[in-house]
């Protein structure tokens, strides 16, 4: 079965998520237990940015901070691009407000770390520089996103509130500081442990998805959502990926970044959260508006690593074609000047 996925380019993680939107459709947390699900899915968020607090190295911020311009570059695709592409998406008539409101909110989230590096690994990008501009990408967003939350979607009605930004900073970034300040003595058990870690990690994702939709279902969130806008929603992830994707690759020849650097570009600019995106939206609004909102993040999640997948491997398979080609190459030059004359 998971040879089976592998081979579809399917993220065994999104049948986890839609079986957890199928549960919390069926069987949503209701009275108490919607309170406990909601305790525990804050307290599996803590923990989770709380590891993600230890897994970061100082070193390895050091060594990719070198490479600022590559690193700005990221960061104003991520947070300037993206929210232009999700401004004008929202103006598209006929999406149900909450969808387009999520749609927007999918385009002021920080990049990926994990994914980010993986695919620009396998391409043959600037590893370094990735796990740098993605890392500094994911923890900028705990600032930037709330602000820009506030600026084109709760600002739009009752004007800029610097209570989410409290509260993310409470919930989210203190866990973070938290464990980043205690990685000397944790870091090792964090590093022999990833694999578990993983676990916490994708699974308190799967508590707030649960809860989120549980609440969205019960507001009647399937009476209002239509199968076609479901179908425009993917369209409309799989366009934005596209337009962003396409700015990535000419801005990065224009700027005369390397092959290495243009994948980081590529990868680390196109990307967006889930893993950050879901607790954010829990925080920046209302419980019943939650589930509809990250709707449209986990259809772009899944389309943006299928993509990714599919042009990290041609990446990987051009640099073989290359290196071959240059080494057939150093090989007849060296026969032509051992020739005797």
């Amino acid at each position: 079965m998971m040879r089976l996925l592998k081979r579809l380019n399917i993220d065994p993680y999104l049948l986890l998520l839609l079986s957890t939107v199928g549960l919390a459709s069926v069987l949503p947390a209701r009275g108490i237990w919607a309170d406990i699900a909601g305790w525990v899915a804050d307290a599996a968020i803590a923990l989770l940015f709380f590891l993600h607090g230890a897994k970061l190295s100082r070193q390895a911020i050091l060594d990719g901070a070198r490479a600022w311009k590559l690193h700005l570059t990221v960061a104003a695709m991520t947070f300037v691009l993206f929210p232009a592409v999700g401004l004008g998406v929202r103006a598209i008539p006929g999406l149900e407000p909450s969808l387009a409101t999520g749609v927007l909110f999918l385009t002021l989230l920080p990049s990926t770390v994990q994914s980010s590096i993986a695919f620009t690994a396998i391409a043959g990008g600037n590893v370094a520089a990735a796990v740098c501009s993605a890392s500094f990408s994911n923890l900028a967003g705990i600032f930037i996103t709330p602000v820009l939350a506030a600026l084109f979607i709760t600002g739009n009605s009752q004007g800029f509130s610097t209570d989410p930004i409290i509260t993310i900073a409470t919930q989210l970034l203190l866990p973070f500081l938290a464990g980043h300040f205690l990685r000397p003595w944790i870091g090792g058990f964090v590093g022999k442990h990833k694999k578990v870690l993983g676990y916490v990690d994708r699974g308190s994702i799967l508590m707030v998805v649960y809860t989120a939709f549980g609440a969205a279902v019960l507001e009647g969130l399937w009476q209002k959502v239509t199968a076609t806008e479901l179908a425009l929603i993917a369209a409309i992830s799989l366009g934005v990926l596209a337009v962003v994707m396409v700015i990535a690759s000419v801005v990065g020849k224009l700027l005369g970044f390397s092959r290495e650097d243009r994948i980081v570009l590529l990868f680390c600019g196109s990307k967006k959260s889930l893993a950050t995106g879901v607790p954010l939206a829990g925080v920046l609004f209302p419980a019943a508006q939650v589930g509809a909102i990250i709707l449209p993040l986990m259809f772009f999640h899944q389309i943006q690593l299928m993509v990714c997948a599919v042009l990290a491997r041609r990446f990987a398979a051009q640099a073989e074609r290359d290196a071959e080609a240059n080494t057939d190459e150093a090989i007849v030059e060296g026969e032509v000047t051992r020739a005797p004359a």
